[in-house]
């Protein structure tokens, strides 16, 4: 409770890929291959947003029931347990941003809310107008990205946001996939492009304190003469004999 009153940071921007029930519970129709060690990593990272309040722009998937197969089970269907995120992916204050082919925001989204949450029809995250819009406009440090689909969806957003000129950073053991030799090889694909890749430890761990010098700083020589040379000269000088 702390925290939650105080206003978000948004210099770095976290950017949460579909953490859904439908992809993380056990059993899930669409589980993801590693969804034990995938938890566990987005459990530590959801928490050090939250401890040090750094703003979360997320995206949820969502699908109607009347839509056809598109080589998947139909998953994430509008108003079922499954298409909501877990209790550990919510960070308070947020909002749900709507895809409605308008590109107008709510106004003070950063100012207001800890996390935005923009929903999708398509796999790509900024197919909704409303995402592009703040993303592409949106000037941060670091866009960090994570979640789950690292085969389509969070390959895709990267390379999206890297072509739009944004510092891109991938969460590799943060990203959730179904095959992992099409995971292995989209991170390989995302390093090609010097997209950035870390681990979740790498980007939680407290940055390293600053590092002494291991040289003494050198003093500036005030006199080239110790004191007691000094004042020999200055007797040397009062004593010289005055020339007619």
């Amino acid at each position: 409770m702390g925290n939650e009153g105080k206003a978000a940071k948004w210099d770095r921007v976290l950017i949460d890929v579909c953490t859904q029930r439908d992809f993380l519970d056990p059993g899930a129709i669409l589980q993801v291959a590693n969804r034990a060690a995938l938890v566990s990593k987005l459990k530590h990272i959801f928490d050090w947003a939250r401890r040090n309040r750094i703003g979360v722009c997320s995206s949820v998937e969502s699908h109607r029931p009347s839509e056809p197969l598109a080589g998947f089970p139909l998953h994430c269907i509008d108003g079922t347990p499954g298409q909501a995120k877990p209790e550990f992916a919510y960070l308070h204050p947020w909002i749900l941003v709507e895809v409605d082919n308008s590109l107008s925001l709510p106004p003070d989204l950063r100012e207001n809310y800890h996390q935005l949450i923009f929903r999708k029809r398509a796999r790509d995250v900024l197919s909704n107008p409303k995402a592009d819009r703040f993303l592409t406009q949106f000037k941060a440090d670091e866009f960090i990205i994570f979640g789950v689909g690292l085969e389509r969806a969070i390959r895709c957003l990267a390379l999206g946001l890297l072509a739009r000129h944004k510092p891109v950073t991938v969460v590799s053991d943060a990203c959730g996939y179904w095959s992992a030799p099409e995971g292995d090889l989209a991170l390989r694909q995302l390093a090609a492009k010097h997209i950035r890749l870390v681990t979740a430890q790498e980007l939680i761990a407290p940055p390293p304190p600053p590092t002494r010098s291991k040289h003494p700083l050198h003093r500036p020589i005030l006199s080239r003469c110790c004191p007691g040379e000094e004042r020999t000269a200055k007797s040397r000088r009062r004593h010289r004999p005055r020339t007619s």
